[in-house]
């Protein structure tokens, strides 16, 4: 039928004088109703369009059309620095980095299937009488459990053969986040102990030489004292303490003690201590301590072991009576989420013609919630993985498989690097998806750097030209086609082909060694021996789950720290070489800092060389301001009213909290009387404003400030400011921060583990990550990065690529050598896209 209004829908939102963060006034038409695809180069300002403009007044917008009593009860968007934006309908983002789930989480609660599950067993199960006759299923089930709660017969069953009556578990009853959590562990599949071994790791060392470790923990140093008046032998190897002696010094019990203790001045005094066992050192320890580091040490004493009563499924054991095909819960969670479809099939040929209809409607239900989590890769996961164990990327897709299964339309959705993670193979799938949530009637703004993604959309925006302050503009917009066509496109040589992607010298791997690891049994990889080569840059491939993170951060990180520690390897690492590497660095793309008091120039340590500078004028000596008062986050420096934060935030009740610029300040975060100081004719304030390139001209003739400012612009962040707040970078340039203290003197002998650096990069910033890398190894370094992106994979000197698949069909090692050796390996999938990828530069 015709619809007159039809020809008065908008075709697209009309953004009018965006100006978040560095963005410059800018006006864009983003199709609705599309696929839109928004690049740039790193800090160009692509979130600042997408998520700080475009979904913050989507979302403000929409909470607005709710009641003040129920905005009150949601964390809601302050208004967006924009003049106007048109036609926007609500708004929904998915995140580059969702929040990590918590230790009761697992992929069936955050997927949902476990909620069917649940139901599934309580309803179409076979139970067990309490004297142990088992009951086909039965309808009768489901009608005692649909009885009102005020029937006393709600959920009572009889047995057909004593007649017993017994009730029956309710889908309540088979949560492990509450009744039916197993009671040794609480739900969480697993206890924590302490291990002896740990405790006293050489029995060949005497007390006297430190064989109790937890004695030398702060607090604990005269228990070597205490233990001799308990009548314990010091000074001859633990192993030859009697049997009595170690069961003092292990489990004897606490008790006050006499001794005496010298002094510095050659006196001594006596002193009523504390004994306290080996053990209960870590125990008191842990009660009593808050500090970090210290509880990172208290840690190494621990060991997680499978909860002995539920076999680490979480659930009371007292479930396990309920059967689906002779399978009870906790086996049913051990599926993987493959095995769960299969399932489905041999639970509607199992049960009786009667409940049919009752389980089709349940496995419908089940099968129609884990299609699209099929179609985004994650098939190998399995229903009582743990949510903190997954990537960024597989959080990501099960928040997006989610979102998929609710079949709206008329949405916008915003989509923040949803590639991250993810392999070559997995991004069809993603894509796949991505254009189904269109053609459900919504619009899609993905903001991303995959070629892949970029290619596959209806409409593209690319904001630039470059970062910081040179960017922050459209610089073409256009289908895909006209992008290649655009002679001011930053992104054009990467999707035609004309890019030169090779940027590191690859040299002949294992010339300096070679560091290697055995790996028994691990999740999914057993029996596997890695390599990897000395000085050069080494890459570790494979589909998310494969084992990457498995081999790398589970097994040859902490084997090479023991190694380097002198203590007892993980017991499922056989041997680990660590050709002499002495040191471990890990980067990865966590934010730096907490909160807007850390910034580039204090993580830098510029601020405190620029403190000492100013304490130095004679304005400051004159007042006796000392470098203490060049800090804003010390009390004699810091604006009174913003506290040094530059910001003051307005509680406004049911309307989202201001965050407007200090009235006193003015944002500069220090007191009037430290700005009147000043420097080469600038006051601190005006110093840290500046960029990095700009502060390097500034400071040409101090070289501890230069050198450091030299580092960050040799690394690509020559447009960052020296004020800039560091948990507002992105992956990539968190990565790149991290390493300056690196990149100025030798690295010999030193690894380190990148994970995924490629995240949130441009394929142009990726090159500057090269050059990063070519810097390390000049410096002698090794590399090991976990990595997807094929930019980085060609320019690796050796490759490990896991495989073939994940979870149970991956944890091999399905291909090593250089990039084309795995371009030209048939059983890497890796490889197959590296091949394409190749051919498409004239590489291969």
């Amino acid at each position: 039928m015709t619809i007159r209004h039809k020809n008065y829908i908008p075709d697209n939102i009309e953004v009018i004088g965006a100006n978040a963060n560095n963005l410059k006034n800018i006006n864009v038409d983003i199709p609705l109703n599309s696929f839109v695809a928004i690049t740039g180069v790193s800090g160009s300002g692509k979130s600042s369009l997408a998520m700080d403009t475009v979904y913050a007044e989507g979302a403000r917008k929409y909470l607005n059309a709710l009641s003040t009593y129920t905005r009150r009860r949601i964390t809601q968007m302050g208004r967006s620095d924009v003049k106007d934006i048109k036609n926007l309908p609500s708004t929904i983002a998915l995140r580059q980095r969702p929040v990590v789930p918590g230790v009761r989480s697992t992929v069936g609660t955050m997927t949902e299937s476990l909620n069917i599950l649940r139901l599934m067993f309580s309803r179409l199960a076979s139970v067990v009488c309490p004297n142990g006759h088992r009951l086909k299923p039965t309808l009768k089930i489901s009608e005692v459990m649909d009885l009102p709660t005020s029937d006393e017969d709600m959920g009572m069953m009889t047995c057909p053969v004593c007649g017993a009556k017994f009730m029956t578990f309710s889908a309540e009853d088979f949560a492990f986040n509450s009744d039916g959590a197993c009671p040794t562990c609480q739900g969480t599949g697993f206890l924590k102990e302490i291990e002896i071994d740990k405790i006293i790791p050489d029995k060949n060392l005497s007390i006297d030489d430190g064989a109790i470790r937890s004695w030398n923990l702060p607090g604990r140093t005269l228990q070597k004292d205490i233990i001799k008046e308990l009548g314990v032998r010091t000074d001859v190897p633990f192993k030859d303490l009697t049997a009595k002696e170690k069961e003092i010094v292990v489990n004897g019990k606490e008790q006050k003690k006499e001794i005496l203790v010298p002094t510095k001045t050659g006196r001594s005094f006596r002193l009523n201590a504390l004994y306290e066992n080996a053990v209960m050192a870590v125990k008191n320890s842990l009660k009593s301590t808050k500090n970090e580091n210290t509880l990172a040490r208290l840690e190494r004493f621990y060991s997680e072991k499978v909860c002995p009563d539920c076999h680490g499924s979480r659930f009371n054991p007292k479930l396990f009576s309920n059967q689906l095909v002779d399978k009870n819960i906790a086996e049913v969670s051990q599926f993987t989420i493959s095995e769960l479809q299969s399932f489905c099939t041999d639970i509607m040929n199992w049960l009786p013609n009667e409940m049919q209809a009752l389980g089709k409607n349940l496995t419908t239900e089940l099968l129609d919630l884990l299609a699209p989590i099929v179609d985004l890769g994650l098939n190998y996961l399995s229903i009582s993985r743990a949510g903190n164990t997954l990537s960024t990327g597989e959080l990501q897709r099960i928040q997006l498989a989610r979102t998929i299964r609710n079949q709206m339309t008329g949405v916008l959705y915003v989509l923040d690097e949803p590639s991250v993670g993810l392999h070559a193979a997995n991004v069809a799938g993603l894509i796949k998806i991505l254009r189904e949530l269109v053609q459900l009637g919504n619009s899609l703004i993905v903001v991303d750097h995959d070629t892949s993604i970029i290619a596959a959309a209806d409409y593209v925006i690319e904001i630039g030209p470059d970062s910081g302050k040179d960017g922050g503009n459209v610089i073409t917009q256009g289908t895909v086609a006209e992008i290649k066509e655009h002679p001011n496109s930053v992104v054009q040589p990467y999707l035609t082909g004309k890019a030169d992607i090779l940027k590191h010298k690859q040299t002949k791997p294992f010339t300096k060694g070679t560091i290697s690891v055995e790996i028994s049994d691990r999740y999914n990889i057993h029996n596997m021996t890695a390599k990897f080569s000395k000085e050069s840059l080494n890459v570790v491939s494979g589909m998310s789950g494969s084992g990457k993170t498995t081999l790398i951060f589970d097994s040859l990180l902490p084997a090479l720290k023991d190694k380097i520690d002198g203590e007892q390897l993980p017991k499922f690492v056989q041997n680990v070489d660590p050709a002499d590497i002495k040191n471990i660095v890990t980067v990865d793309s966590v934010p730096i800092g907490k909160n807007v008091r850390s910034t580039v120039g204090t993580y830098t340590k510029v601020l405190d060389h620029l403190r000492k500078i100013f304490a130095q004028t004679a304005a400051a000596k004159a007042k006796k301001f000392t470098p203490t008062y060049f800090s804003y986050n010390n009390k004699q420096g810091a604006c009174p009213n913003c506290g040094g934060t530059g910001v003051i935030t307005l509680d406004i009740q049911y309307l989202p909290d201001m965050v407007q610029t200090c009235p006193v300040c003015h944002g500069n975060r220090y007191k009037k009387e430290i700005l009147e100081i000043e420097w080469q004719g600038k006051n601190i304030a005006e110093i840290l404003d500046m960029s990095v390139k700009e502060a390097a001209e500034f400071f040409k003739e101090e070289p501890k400030i230069k050198n450091t400012l030299d580092v960050l612009n040799s690394m690509g962040l020559s447009y960052l400011k020296l004020g800039e707040s560091t948990p507002t970078l992105s992956g990539g340039e968190a990565q790149r921060m991290k390493l300056v203290t690196y990149m100025k003197h030798s690295q010999k002998n030193q690894l380190f583990i990148f994970d995924e650096p490629s995240v949130g990069l441009h394929p142009k910033d990726v090159r500057v990550l090269l050059d990063v890398f070519n810097k390390l190894l000049k410096r002698h370094a090794t590399i090991i990065v976990i990595e997807h992106d094929l930019d980085i994979i060609v320019n690796a000197d050796y490759i490990n690529d896991l495989g073939p698949e994940g979870g149970i069909n991956g944890g091999k090692i399905v291909a090593t050598g250089t990039p084309k050796t795995i371009a030209n390996n048939s059983s890497s999938l890796t490889g197959k896209y590296l091949k394409e990828h190749l051919q498409l530069f004239n590489e291969y």
